[in-house]
């Protein structure tokens, strides 16, 4: 009977066994979640991942500055990203606003309303993001090791601009920093070294 149910729900349900049997252990999204921050603040650092049903959750409290998050199983590649405390406030209410189902232009005149008015607090000085992305290829699900991931490097400082940063609004050469959304709750400073 149970190998009967099993074949059932292979073949009558395929998508929603495929969705769950995507979702890796808590141990190995943690491993690869932090693989985006620097090596002295991994192991302190809170990650925010995936549970057995595919609830976003929190899979490990920390007591380092860096929030992490885990690889979102629904999307193709590897991508996860570790960011200063400061920003939770920020990064938290845009997956609220995609849980409501905003587009990401909504999401931008949503938060940047709620930053106008003091309902939603930006950091008071830069905050860092460190962002890691690779290749389905070369990631290991049972180790959580990701070969030739990509690194990019935000730094989210409100309001800035090139005139107040000295920085270019666009790189003009590979790696170099520059100053993205200037004058913006959302300017941030842009440093992609080039790819492996």
């Amino acid at each position: 009977m149970k190998k009967f149910l099993k074949f059932a729900l292979l073949v009558f349900f395929p998508a929603v066994v495929s969705a769950q049997s995507k979702i890796l252990p808590a141990d190995v999204q943690i491993k690869t979640a932090v693989l985006a921050a620097p090596e002295d603040q991994r192991e302190t650092a809170t990650v925010f991942g995936y549970d057995a049903q595919g609830k976003f959750t929190k899979l490990r409290k920390g007591s380092g500055n860096l929030i992490c998050i885990a690889d979102d199983p629904d999307k193709d590649g590897v991508r996860v990203s570790c960011y200063s405390k400061k920003l939770e406030p920020f990064i938290a209410r845009g997956r609220e606003l995609s849980a409501e189902g905003k587009s990401e232009m909504e999401k931008r005149e949503i938060r940047q309303n709620e930053v106008e008015s003091g309902k939603l607090q930006m950091p008071d000085a830069p905050s860092m993001m460190y962002l890691l992305s690779g290749s389905a290829e070369n990631y290991d699900v049972t180790t959580g090791e990701l070969k030739d991931g990509n690194f990019r490097y935000v730094i989210y400082i409100p309001y800035a601009t090139a005139e107040s940063t000295g920085l270019p609004e666009k790189p003009f050469a590979p790696g170099m920093p520059w100053i993205m959304d200037p004058g913006t709750h959302r300017a941030h400073i842009m440093v992609t070294p080039p790819t492996k």
